[in-house]
Protein backbone atom coordinates (compact mmCIF):
# COMPACT_ATOMS: atom_id res chain seq x y z
CA UNK A 1 0.00 0.00 0.00
CA UNK A 2 2.58 2.46 0.75
CA UNK A 3 4.81 1.35 -2.68
CA UNK A 4 1.58 2.24 -4.33
CA UNK A 5 1.12 5.90 -2.16
CA UNK A 6 4.43 6.76 -2.94
CA UNK A 7 4.24 5.82 -6.53
CA UNK A 8 1.12 7.46 -7.55
CA UNK A 9 2.22 10.78 -5.17
CA UNK A 10 5.26 10.73 -8.02
CA UNK A 11 2.89 10.87 -10.48
CA UNK A 12 3.96 7.00 -11.78
CA UNK A 13 0.93 4.47 -12.23
CA UNK A 14 2.23 2.18 -14.23
CA UNK A 15 2.54 -0.71 -11.30
CA UNK A 16 0.30 -3.27 -10.02
CA UNK A 17 -0.15 -5.04 -7.19
CA UNK A 18 -0.83 -8.90 -6.64
CA UNK A 19 -2.34 -9.59 -3.21
CA UNK A 20 -3.52 -13.76 -2.47
CA UNK A 21 -5.61 -13.28 -0.33
CA UNK A 22 -9.42 -11.69 -0.58
CA UNK A 23 -8.63 -8.34 0.94
CA UNK A 24 -6.07 -5.59 1.98
CA UNK A 25 -4.97 -5.62 5.79
CA UNK A 26 -2.33 -8.41 5.82
CA UNK A 27 -1.60 -9.93 9.11
CA UNK A 28 -4.11 -7.67 10.55
CA UNK A 29 -7.12 -8.90 8.63
CA UNK A 30 -5.83 -12.71 9.08
CA UNK A 31 -5.11 -12.77 12.75
CA UNK A 32 -8.78 -12.19 14.48
CA UNK A 33 -7.82 -14.37 17.73
CA UNK A 34 -9.44 -13.06 20.95
CA UNK A 35 -7.50 -10.20 22.84
CA UNK A 36 -5.67 -9.21 19.23
CA UNK A 37 -3.80 -5.90 19.58
CA UNK A 38 -0.96 -4.06 18.72
CA UNK A 39 1.97 -3.85 21.17
CA UNK A 40 2.83 -0.30 19.50
CA UNK A 41 1.30 2.71 20.39
CA UNK A 42 -1.12 3.61 17.96
CA UNK A 43 -0.44 6.81 16.73
CA UNK A 44 2.66 5.12 16.11
CA UNK A 45 1.55 2.47 14.16
CA UNK A 46 0.37 4.93 11.75
CA UNK A 47 1.45 6.07 8.24
CA UNK A 48 3.27 9.24 9.08
CA UNK A 49 1.60 11.04 6.52
CA UNK A 50 -1.88 9.82 7.18
CA UNK A 51 -2.58 10.50 11.21
CA UNK A 52 -5.87 8.61 12.52
CA UNK A 53 -7.71 10.65 14.90
CA UNK A 54 -9.86 8.01 15.39
CA UNK A 55 -7.98 5.27 17.51
CA UNK A 56 -9.88 4.35 20.56
CA UNK A 57 -6.82 3.75 22.73
CA UNK A 58 -3.23 3.67 23.21
CA UNK A 59 -2.59 0.38 22.29
CA UNK A 60 -4.89 -0.24 18.95
CA UNK A 61 -7.11 -3.23 19.01
CA UNK A 62 -6.83 -5.71 15.27
CA UNK A 63 -9.96 -4.92 14.20
CA UNK A 64 -9.18 -1.09 14.26
CA UNK A 65 -5.60 -1.12 12.72
CA UNK A 66 -7.60 -3.24 9.70
CA UNK A 67 -10.43 -0.39 9.53
CA UNK A 68 -7.61 2.17 9.14
CA UNK A 69 -5.62 0.15 6.26
CA UNK A 70 -9.03 0.08 4.53
CA UNK A 71 -9.80 3.97 4.57
CA UNK A 72 -6.32 4.36 3.79
CA UNK A 73 -6.41 2.22 0.69
CA UNK A 74 -9.86 3.76 -0.16
CA UNK A 75 -8.66 7.40 0.12
CA UNK A 76 -5.68 7.00 -2.63
CA UNK A 77 -7.75 4.81 -4.27
CA UNK A 78 -5.47 1.86 -4.19
CA UNK A 79 -8.26 -0.52 -4.92
CA UNK A 80 -8.24 -0.38 -8.64
CA UNK A 81 -4.11 -1.23 -8.79
CA UNK A 82 -4.94 -4.21 -6.94
CA UNK A 83 -6.03 -8.09 -7.66
CA UNK A 84 -6.99 -10.15 -5.28
CA UNK A 85 -6.87 -14.19 -4.81
CA UNK A 86 -3.65 -13.76 -7.51
CA UNK A 87 -0.66 -15.33 -5.32
CA UNK A 88 2.68 -15.30 -7.22
CA UNK A 89 4.68 -18.52 -7.52
CA UNK A 90 7.32 -17.73 -9.09
CA UNK A 91 9.82 -14.82 -10.37
CA UNK A 92 12.47 -15.14 -13.13
CA UNK A 93 14.76 -12.71 -14.58
CA UNK A 94 15.91 -13.36 -18.35
CA UNK A 95 18.67 -10.62 -17.94
CA UNK A 96 16.02 -7.71 -18.47
CA UNK A 97 13.27 -8.06 -17.02
CA UNK A 98 11.46 -9.74 -14.63
CA UNK A 99 8.74 -12.69 -15.38
CA UNK A 100 6.14 -12.88 -12.55
CA UNK A 101 4.02 -16.04 -12.68
CA UNK A 102 0.59 -16.34 -10.41
CA UNK A 103 -0.78 -19.82 -9.12
CA UNK A 104 -3.39 -19.87 -12.25
CA UNK A 105 -0.45 -19.95 -14.55
CA UNK A 106 -0.28 -16.27 -15.88
CA UNK A 107 2.44 -14.56 -16.70
CA UNK A 108 3.27 -11.13 -17.37
CA UNK A 109 6.66 -9.12 -17.32
CA UNK A 110 7.57 -6.37 -15.45
CA UNK A 111 11.01 -4.05 -15.22
CA UNK A 112 11.25 -3.94 -10.65
CA UNK A 113 9.89 -6.17 -8.63
CA UNK A 114 8.91 -5.24 -4.89
CA UNK A 115 8.10 -7.82 -2.21
CA UNK A 116 5.92 -6.86 0.38
CA UNK A 117 5.45 -9.86 1.68
CA UNK A 118 5.53 -9.14 5.51
CA UNK A 119 7.90 -11.08 8.39
CA UNK A 120 5.21 -13.08 10.39
CA UNK A 121 2.69 -14.62 8.16
CA UNK A 122 3.58 -18.46 7.79
CA UNK A 123 2.83 -20.39 11.19
CA UNK A 124 4.60 -22.51 13.09
CA UNK A 125 3.30 -25.56 14.36
CA UNK A 126 5.06 -26.92 16.86
CA UNK A 127 6.73 -31.12 15.95
CA UNK A 128 4.95 -32.85 18.92
CA UNK A 129 4.15 -36.39 18.80
CA UNK A 130 0.66 -37.22 17.95
CA UNK A 131 -0.50 -33.89 17.57
CA UNK A 132 -2.63 -34.35 14.52
CA UNK A 133 -4.53 -37.19 16.52
CA UNK A 134 -6.53 -34.72 18.60
CA UNK A 135 -9.85 -34.97 17.73
CA UNK A 136 -11.20 -31.86 18.92
CA UNK A 137 -10.74 -29.09 17.30
CA UNK A 138 -7.12 -27.68 17.57
CA UNK A 139 -6.18 -24.38 15.25
CA UNK A 140 -3.13 -22.00 15.46
CA UNK A 141 -3.59 -18.65 16.47
CA UNK A 142 -3.19 -17.11 13.20
CA UNK A 143 -5.92 -19.50 11.71
CA UNK A 144 -8.68 -18.93 14.79
CA UNK A 145 -11.66 -21.12 14.05
CA UNK A 146 -14.57 -18.67 15.59
CA UNK A 147 -17.02 -21.36 14.97
CA UNK A 148 -16.23 -23.39 17.80
CA UNK A 149 -17.82 -22.89 21.20
CA UNK A 150 -15.55 -22.00 23.98
CA UNK A 151 -17.99 -21.36 26.86
CA UNK A 152 -18.02 -24.12 29.24
CA UNK A 153 -15.17 -26.16 27.25
CA UNK A 154 -11.48 -27.52 28.94
CA UNK A 155 -9.19 -25.05 26.38
CA UNK A 156 -5.56 -26.02 26.01
CA UNK A 157 -2.96 -23.04 25.20
CA UNK A 158 0.40 -23.81 24.01
CA UNK A 159 3.37 -20.80 23.41
CA UNK A 160 3.66 -18.06 26.51
CA UNK A 161 5.10 -15.13 23.87
CA UNK A 162 3.26 -12.09 22.82
CA UNK A 163 0.17 -13.85 20.89
CA UNK A 164 -0.24 -16.50 23.90
CA UNK A 165 -0.29 -13.72 26.50
CA UNK A 166 -3.26 -11.65 24.83
CA UNK A 167 -5.04 -15.07 24.48
CA UNK A 168 -4.35 -15.87 27.81
CA UNK A 169 -5.79 -12.16 29.08
CA UNK A 170 -8.83 -12.66 26.83
CA UNK A 171 -10.04 -16.23 27.21
CA UNK A 172 -9.40 -15.50 31.36
CA UNK A 173 -12.42 -13.74 31.17
CA UNK A 174 -14.92 -16.37 29.55
CA UNK A 175 -16.54 -18.87 31.12
CA UNK A 176 -14.17 -21.60 30.61
CA UNK A 177 -11.47 -23.46 31.97
CA UNK A 178 -7.80 -22.60 30.58
CA UNK A 179 -4.92 -24.64 30.83
CA UNK A 180 -1.70 -22.68 29.28
CA UNK A 181 1.33 -25.34 28.64
CA UNK A 182 4.36 -23.41 30.08
CA UNK A 183 7.79 -23.92 29.28
CA UNK A 184 9.24 -20.66 29.19
CA UNK A 185 8.61 -18.05 30.82
CA UNK A 186 8.61 -14.84 29.28
CA UNK A 187 9.64 -11.24 30.89
CA UNK A 188 6.48 -8.58 30.26
CA UNK A 189 6.74 -5.06 30.62
CA UNK A 190 4.03 -2.91 32.27
CA UNK A 191 3.20 -0.94 28.74
CA UNK A 192 -0.12 0.86 29.93
CA UNK A 193 -2.77 0.90 27.81
CA UNK A 194 -5.56 3.69 27.77
CA UNK A 195 -9.00 5.04 26.28
CA UNK A 196 -8.71 8.36 24.22
CA UNK A 197 -11.46 10.56 25.74
CA UNK A 198 -13.52 12.39 23.04
CA UNK A 199 -12.06 15.41 23.43
CA UNK A 200 -8.82 14.18 22.30
CA UNK A 201 -10.61 12.47 19.38
CA UNK A 202 -11.84 15.28 18.63
CA UNK A 203 -8.27 17.69 18.98
CA UNK A 204 -6.46 15.45 16.75
CA UNK A 205 -9.55 15.28 14.21
CA UNK A 206 -8.91 19.01 14.06
CA UNK A 207 -5.61 19.70 14.56
CA UNK A 208 -3.73 16.47 12.55
CA UNK A 209 -0.30 18.08 13.86
CA UNK A 210 -1.40 16.73 17.19
CA UNK A 211 -1.37 13.04 15.92
CA UNK A 212 1.69 13.74 13.79
CA UNK A 213 3.33 14.62 16.91
CA UNK A 214 2.01 11.89 18.47
CA UNK A 215 3.99 9.60 16.21
CA UNK A 216 7.43 12.04 16.29
CA UNK A 217 7.23 11.41 20.56
CA UNK A 218 6.72 7.59 20.50
CA UNK A 219 9.11 7.03 17.78
CA UNK A 220 11.42 8.77 19.75
CA UNK A 221 10.42 6.96 22.98
CA UNK A 222 10.99 3.61 21.98
CA UNK A 223 14.11 4.09 20.01
CA UNK A 224 15.56 6.09 22.68
CA UNK A 225 14.39 3.49 25.19
CA UNK A 226 13.44 0.60 23.65
CA UNK A 227 16.20 0.47 20.74
CA UNK A 228 19.11 1.71 23.20
CA UNK A 229 18.18 -0.88 25.60
CA UNK A 230 18.73 -3.87 23.42
CA UNK A 231 22.09 -2.60 21.56
CA UNK A 232 24.01 -1.99 24.48
CA UNK A 233 24.51 -2.01 28.29
CA UNK A 234 23.51 1.33 30.20
CA UNK A 235 20.73 3.39 31.90
CA UNK A 236 17.92 2.30 29.53
CA UNK A 237 18.65 -1.15 29.71
CA UNK A 238 18.70 -1.15 33.42
CA UNK A 239 15.05 0.34 33.45
CA UNK A 240 13.27 -1.55 30.97
CA UNK A 241 15.06 -4.60 33.28
CA UNK A 242 13.74 -3.08 36.49
CA UNK A 243 10.58 -2.53 35.42
CA UNK A 244 10.25 -6.38 34.32
CA UNK A 245 11.22 -7.44 37.99
CA UNK A 246 8.95 -4.85 39.15
CA UNK A 247 6.03 -5.94 37.19
CA UNK A 248 6.89 -10.23 37.57
CA UNK A 249 6.69 -9.05 41.64
CA UNK A 250 3.00 -8.00 41.50
CA UNK A 251 2.57 -12.19 41.07
CA UNK A 252 2.01 -12.52 45.43
CA UNK A 253 2.25 -16.49 45.22
CA UNK A 254 5.98 -16.74 46.11
CA UNK A 255 6.05 -20.45 44.05
CA UNK A 256 3.93 -19.37 41.16
CA UNK A 257 5.94 -15.91 40.83
CA UNK A 258 9.37 -18.21 40.93
CA UNK A 259 8.09 -20.47 38.24
CA UNK A 260 6.79 -17.24 35.95
CA UNK A 261 10.71 -15.89 36.46
CA UNK A 262 12.63 -16.50 33.42
CA UNK A 263 16.62 -17.58 33.18
CA UNK A 264 17.59 -15.05 31.02
CA UNK A 265 18.07 -11.36 30.84
CA UNK A 266 15.08 -8.92 30.13
CA UNK A 267 14.82 -8.17 25.92
CA UNK A 268 16.76 -11.07 25.19
CA UNK A 269 13.36 -12.62 23.59
CA UNK A 270 11.02 -9.94 22.28
CA UNK A 271 8.94 -8.26 25.14
CA UNK A 272 5.30 -9.18 26.26
CA UNK A 273 3.81 -6.22 26.72
CA UNK A 274 1.19 -6.39 29.16
CA UNK A 275 -0.43 -5.34 32.48
CA UNK A 276 -2.99 -7.96 32.56
CA UNK A 277 -0.78 -11.16 31.83
CA UNK A 278 0.16 -12.06 35.44
CA UNK A 279 -3.83 -10.93 36.86
CA UNK A 280 -5.29 -13.35 34.61
CA UNK A 281 -2.62 -16.08 35.42
CA UNK A 282 -3.43 -15.47 39.23
CA UNK A 283 -7.69 -16.33 37.84
CA UNK A 284 -9.65 -19.47 39.16
CA UNK A 285 -10.01 -20.54 35.84
CA UNK A 286 -6.65 -20.61 34.37
CA UNK A 287 -4.44 -23.42 35.52
CA UNK A 288 -0.55 -23.87 34.68
CA UNK A 289 0.63 -27.10 33.69
CA UNK A 290 4.31 -28.53 32.77
CA UNK A 291 5.03 -26.68 29.37
CA UNK A 292 7.12 -29.77 28.06
CA UNK A 293 4.98 -32.03 26.33
CA UNK A 294 5.59 -35.59 25.68
CA UNK A 295 2.89 -36.60 23.69
CA UNK A 296 -1.11 -35.74 22.35
CA UNK A 297 -3.58 -38.55 22.70
CA UNK A 298 -6.97 -38.18 20.74
CA UNK A 299 -8.69 -35.67 23.71
CA UNK A 300 -5.45 -35.30 26.18
CA UNK A 301 -2.02 -33.64 25.93
CA UNK A 302 0.46 -35.60 28.49
CA UNK A 303 3.27 -34.14 30.05
CA UNK A 304 6.58 -35.03 30.51
CA UNK A 305 5.82 -35.09 34.17
CA UNK A 306 3.92 -37.95 33.78
CA UNK A 307 0.09 -36.04 34.21
CA UNK A 308 -2.71 -36.75 31.45
CA UNK A 309 -4.59 -33.36 30.80
CA UNK A 310 -7.79 -33.69 29.05
CA UNK A 311 -9.36 -31.06 26.61
CA UNK A 312 -11.55 -30.59 24.31
CA UNK A 313 -9.98 -27.62 22.28
CA UNK A 314 -6.57 -27.34 21.69
CA UNK A 315 -4.61 -23.60 21.00
CA UNK A 316 -1.37 -23.51 19.12
CA UNK A 317 0.27 -19.72 19.58
CA UNK A 318 3.48 -21.40 18.49
CA UNK A 319 4.60 -18.05 16.24
CA UNK A 320 5.87 -18.30 12.72
CA UNK A 321 8.52 -18.91 10.37
CA UNK A 322 10.28 -15.44 11.43
CA UNK A 323 13.23 -16.22 8.26
CA UNK A 324 10.51 -16.84 5.37
CA UNK A 325 10.46 -13.69 4.58
CA UNK A 326 8.87 -13.42 0.98
CA UNK A 327 9.13 -17.29 0.32
CA UNK A 328 7.82 -20.13 -0.77
CA UNK A 329 7.71 -17.56 -3.89
CA UNK A 330 10.45 -19.05 -6.06
CA UNK A 331 13.03 -16.62 -7.32
CA UNK A 332 14.86 -17.37 -10.25
CA UNK A 333 17.93 -15.36 -12.22
CA UNK A 334 18.98 -15.32 -15.93
CA UNK A 335 21.58 -17.99 -14.82
CA UNK A 336 18.67 -20.38 -13.31
CA UNK A 337 20.00 -19.68 -9.93
CA UNK A 338 17.45 -19.41 -7.18
CA UNK A 339 16.94 -17.37 -4.04
CA UNK A 340 16.90 -20.35 -1.95
CA UNK A 341 20.10 -21.41 -3.50
CA UNK A 342 22.04 -18.30 -2.38
CA UNK A 343 19.93 -18.01 1.04
CA UNK A 344 20.95 -21.73 1.92
CA UNK A 345 23.23 -20.85 5.11
CA UNK A 346 21.05 -18.64 5.92
CA UNK A 347 19.40 -15.00 4.34
CA UNK A 348 21.19 -11.73 3.73
CA UNK A 349 21.05 -8.27 2.15
CA UNK A 350 22.20 -5.20 0.72
CA UNK A 351 20.93 -2.76 3.21
CA UNK A 352 17.97 -4.70 4.47
CA UNK A 353 16.13 -4.98 0.93
CA UNK A 354 17.94 -6.35 -1.44
CA UNK A 355 20.47 -9.66 -2.74
CA UNK A 356 23.46 -9.93 -4.99
CA UNK A 357 22.26 -11.75 -8.09
CA UNK A 358 19.33 -10.48 -8.73
CA UNK A 359 18.70 -7.24 -10.02
CA UNK A 360 15.96 -4.68 -9.59
CA UNK A 361 14.40 -6.58 -7.08
CA UNK A 362 13.55 -5.12 -3.86
CA UNK A 363 11.87 -6.15 -0.45
CA UNK A 364 10.94 -4.75 2.71
CA UNK A 365 11.69 -6.04 6.43
CA UNK A 366 14.36 -8.04 4.85
CA UNK A 367 17.39 -9.61 7.01
CA UNK A 368 19.19 -7.48 9.54
CA UNK A 369 15.84 -5.54 9.79
CA UNK A 370 14.70 -3.63 12.84
CA UNK A 371 12.32 -5.89 14.19
CA UNK A 372 10.64 -6.39 17.69
CA UNK A 373 9.31 -4.14 19.92
CA UNK A 374 8.55 -1.01 17.15
CA UNK A 375 6.65 -0.04 14.49
CA UNK A 376 6.67 -2.20 11.41
CA UNK A 377 5.13 0.89 9.34
CA UNK A 378 7.65 3.37 10.32
CA UNK A 379 10.76 0.75 9.35
CA UNK A 380 9.11 -0.29 6.03
CA UNK A 381 8.57 3.91 5.16
CA UNK A 382 12.40 4.31 5.21
CA UNK A 383 12.56 1.26 3.52
CA UNK A 384 10.43 2.24 0.53
CA UNK A 385 11.35 5.88 0.06
CA UNK A 386 15.19 4.05 -0.10
CA UNK A 387 13.55 1.45 -2.72
CA UNK A 388 11.93 4.17 -4.70
CA UNK A 389 15.15 6.42 -5.02
CA UNK A 390 16.76 3.52 -6.50
CA UNK A 391 14.00 3.07 -9.33
CA UNK A 392 13.62 6.49 -9.39
CA UNK A 393 17.94 6.68 -10.24
CA UNK A 394 17.94 3.67 -12.49
CA UNK A 395 15.00 5.23 -14.12
CA UNK A 396 16.74 9.31 -14.66
CA UNK A 397 20.43 7.46 -15.75
CA UNK A 398 19.06 5.27 -18.26
CA UNK A 399 20.34 2.02 -16.12
CA UNK A 400 18.94 -1.06 -17.33
CA UNK A 401 19.29 -2.86 -14.04
CA UNK A 402 20.38 -2.58 -10.48
CA UNK A 403 21.76 -5.66 -9.20
CA UNK A 404 23.68 -5.18 -5.36
CA UNK A 405 27.17 -6.07 -5.84
CA UNK A 406 29.16 -9.07 -3.53
CA UNK A 407 31.28 -6.93 -2.15
CA UNK A 408 29.12 -4.33 -0.80
CA UNK A 409 26.78 -6.58 0.47
CA UNK A 410 29.01 -8.48 2.60
CA UNK A 411 30.67 -5.03 3.45
CA UNK A 412 27.24 -4.16 4.76
CA UNK A 413 26.99 -7.12 6.79
CA UNK A 414 29.92 -7.46 8.16
CA UNK A 415 29.15 -4.06 10.04
CA UNK A 416 26.29 -5.20 11.06
CA UNK A 417 27.88 -8.69 12.58
CA UNK A 418 30.04 -6.81 14.08
CA UNK A 419 28.10 -5.10 16.13
CA UNK A 420 26.24 -8.17 17.75
CA UNK A 421 28.27 -8.91 20.75
CA UNK A 422 27.43 -5.75 22.20
CA UNK A 423 23.32 -6.28 21.85
CA UNK A 424 21.05 -8.53 24.47
CA UNK A 425 20.08 -10.98 21.68
CA UNK A 426 23.42 -13.12 22.26
CA UNK A 427 23.31 -13.52 25.65
CA UNK A 428 22.12 -17.08 25.83
CA UNK A 429 18.70 -17.37 25.27
CA UNK A 430 16.99 -18.91 22.45
CA UNK A 431 15.05 -16.02 20.40
CA UNK A 432 13.06 -16.36 16.76
CA UNK A 433 15.92 -14.14 15.88
CA UNK A 434 18.49 -15.77 15.57
CA UNK A 435 19.14 -17.13 12.29
CA UNK A 436 20.78 -19.96 10.86
CA UNK A 437 24.06 -18.50 11.57
CA UNK A 438 23.24 -18.28 15.43
CA UNK A 439 23.58 -14.27 13.85
CA UNK A 440 20.45 -12.33 15.10
CA UNK A 441 18.61 -11.07 11.88
CA UNK A 442 18.02 -7.41 13.89
CA UNK A 443 19.33 -4.24 13.61
CA UNK A 444 22.26 -3.58 16.01
CA UNK A 445 22.60 0.25 16.17
CA UNK A 446 20.20 3.28 16.88
CA UNK A 447 16.99 3.67 14.28
CA UNK A 448 18.61 7.20 13.72
CA UNK A 449 21.57 5.22 11.88
CA UNK A 450 19.40 2.65 10.31
CA UNK A 451 17.45 5.59 8.48
CA UNK A 452 20.93 7.39 7.69
CA UNK A 453 22.05 4.25 5.99
CA UNK A 454 19.37 4.01 3.86
CA UNK A 455 19.00 7.79 3.32
CA UNK A 456 20.33 7.74 -0.09
CA UNK A 457 21.09 5.20 -2.54
CA UNK A 458 24.90 4.78 -3.36
CA UNK A 459 24.92 3.56 -6.97
CA UNK A 460 28.59 1.49 -6.74
CA UNK A 461 27.15 -0.76 -4.21
CA UNK A 462 24.85 -2.04 -7.49
CA UNK A 463 27.70 -2.41 -9.77
CA UNK A 464 26.71 0.97 -12.02
CA UNK A 465 30.20 2.68 -12.98
CA UNK A 466 30.94 5.59 -10.57
CA UNK A 467 30.83 7.46 -13.31
CA UNK A 468 27.10 7.31 -13.96
CA UNK A 469 27.07 8.68 -10.39
CA UNK A 470 29.92 11.20 -10.13
CA UNK A 471 29.82 12.60 -13.52
CA UNK A 472 25.66 13.57 -14.00
CA UNK A 473 26.72 16.29 -16.00
CA UNK A 474 28.44 14.61 -19.13
CA UNK A 475 24.85 12.52 -19.18
CA UNK A 476 22.73 15.91 -18.95
CA UNK A 477 25.00 16.93 -22.25
CA UNK A 478 24.90 13.53 -23.63
CA UNK A 479 20.74 13.49 -23.46
CA UNK A 480 20.38 16.36 -24.80
CA UNK A 481 21.76 15.75 -28.25
CA UNK A 482 20.07 12.17 -28.15
CA UNK A 483 17.46 12.64 -30.85
CA UNK A 484 20.33 13.78 -32.96
CA UNK A 485 22.23 11.14 -32.38
CA UNK A 486 22.32 8.34 -35.78
CA UNK A 487 21.93 4.46 -34.50
CA UNK A 488 24.55 2.52 -32.11
CA UNK A 489 23.89 4.55 -29.14
CA UNK A 490 24.69 1.85 -26.86
CA UNK A 491 28.10 2.00 -28.31
CA UNK A 492 27.78 5.92 -27.86
CA UNK A 493 26.82 5.43 -24.39
CA UNK A 494 29.08 2.86 -23.12
CA UNK A 495 32.14 5.33 -24.81
CA UNK A 496 30.80 8.41 -22.63
CA UNK A 497 31.23 6.31 -19.15
CA UNK A 498 34.38 5.24 -20.79
CA UNK A 499 35.41 8.96 -20.78
CA UNK A 500 33.96 10.20 -17.82
CA UNK A 501 35.80 7.13 -15.83
CA UNK A 502 39.22 8.32 -17.79
CA UNK A 503 37.93 12.19 -16.72
CA UNK A 504 37.87 11.11 -13.06
CA UNK A 505 41.24 9.58 -13.25
CA UNK A 506 43.31 12.49 -14.21
CA UNK A 507 41.22 14.76 -11.94
CA UNK A 508 38.76 16.88 -14.05
CA UNK A 509 35.18 17.27 -13.17
CA UNK A 510 32.20 17.32 -15.61
CA UNK A 511 29.65 17.99 -12.84
CA UNK A 512 28.45 21.03 -13.37
CA UNK A 513 28.89 21.29 -17.26
CA UNK A 514 27.81 24.53 -19.43
CA UNK A 515 24.08 24.33 -20.44
CA UNK A 516 23.45 23.85 -23.93
CA UNK A 517 22.01 27.07 -25.54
Amino acid sequence: MLVAMRLIESGFTNFHIYEKDTDIGGTWRVNTYPGIACDVPSHYYTYQNEPNPGWSSRLPQGNEIQDYLVEVAEKHGLRKYITFNREVTDCEHDGTQWSVQVRDGAIESFDFVIACCGLLFHPNYPDIQGLESFQGPCFHSARWDHSVDLVGKRVGLIGTGSTGAQILSSLSERDLELKIFLRTPQWVFPLPDRKYTKFEKKITKWFPSVARFGHFFYRVTFENLFAKAVIKPGWQRRLMSWACKKNLATVKDPELRARLTPDFEPLCKRLVMSTSYYSALQKDNVIIADGNIARIDNDSVTTEDGERHELDVLVLATGYDAHAYFRPMNLKNKNGVSLNDVWEEGPFALRTVAVPGFPNFFFTLGPQSPIGNFSAISIVETQIDYILKCISQATEKQIQTLEPTAQATDAFNEMVYAAMPNTIWVTGCTNWYIGEKGIPSAWPFTGARFREELREPRLSEYGVDAAVDVYPGLFHVFQYFWPALPQSKEALKKAAIGIAAMLRVHGTSLRDPPKPS
